[in-house]
């Protein structure tokens, strides 16, 4: 009697098996969501609802790129003759670059700064750095073609040294101009890379 009921049991479950089994090729699956990543920013296409992010910018959850307001601040190598504000030929490829950043930035404006040395009187100083910040804004507009009321000049004197020595070399870094660009435009907000130290040194 054991042996029949054993037999029995082994039959059942045998023909079980055999009914659950599916030949694999007559398998068709689809698939629900779209996992790929098509603009390369890391988010799903399932996920995503901004398919226009500029490539390697920051983005959230769900593809969208980060922005940030435009606050930039650029020190500008100008090597002025002494006691004056004029700007030779050779350092108009600097001015241009913040030319080229107004330009792709239209609403944007810059305040150009201008420091002195502390050598000579306080007066003499206020004057002449004002004359500098005067001389750049002047090439901005009448070289690159800048709206100058996008422009501000402001002259410091020698009231913000860089370095606080009193060496001629530290009074050659203190006599300086500086261009601050703000505006109501906002920048991408770029996302760090391995990459990125590599494109900083270029």
């Amino acid at each position: 009697m054991k042996t029949i009921i054993f037999f029995l049991s082994v039959t059942i479950l045998a023909g079980c098996s055999m009914r659950d089994t599916v030949n694999i090729d007559e398998m068709t699956t689809t698939q629900a969501y779209d996992l790929s990543d098509k603009d390369g920013d890391g988010v799903i296409e399932a996920r995503e609802r901004c398919n226009d992010t500029a490539q390697g910018a920051g983005t959230d959850n769900y593809g969208c790129g980060k922005i940030k307001a435009i606050n930039e601040r650029k020190e500008l190598s100008i090597l002025f003759p002494n006691d004056s504000a004029y700007i030779a030929p050779e350092y108009y490829p600097q001015i241009e670059e913040v030319a080229v950043f107004l330009q792709q930035y239209p609403t944007t404006k810059v305040t150009i700064e201008g420091h002195t040395s502390r050598t000579g009187t306080y007066e003499r100083n206020l004057v002449l750095s004002q004359e500098r910040a005067d001389a750049v804004t002047a090439v901005l507009a009448e070289r690159f073609g800048i709206d100058r009321n996008r422009l501000t000049a402001k002259g410091y004197g020698s009231s913000n040294p860089v370095v606080l020595e009193r060496t001629p070399e530290a009074e050659i870094r203190n006599r300086r101009v500086v261009a601050e660009v703000t505006g109501d435009d906002t920048a991408t907000d770029m996302k760090w890379t391995i990459y990125s130290v590599d494109d900083n040194t270029q």
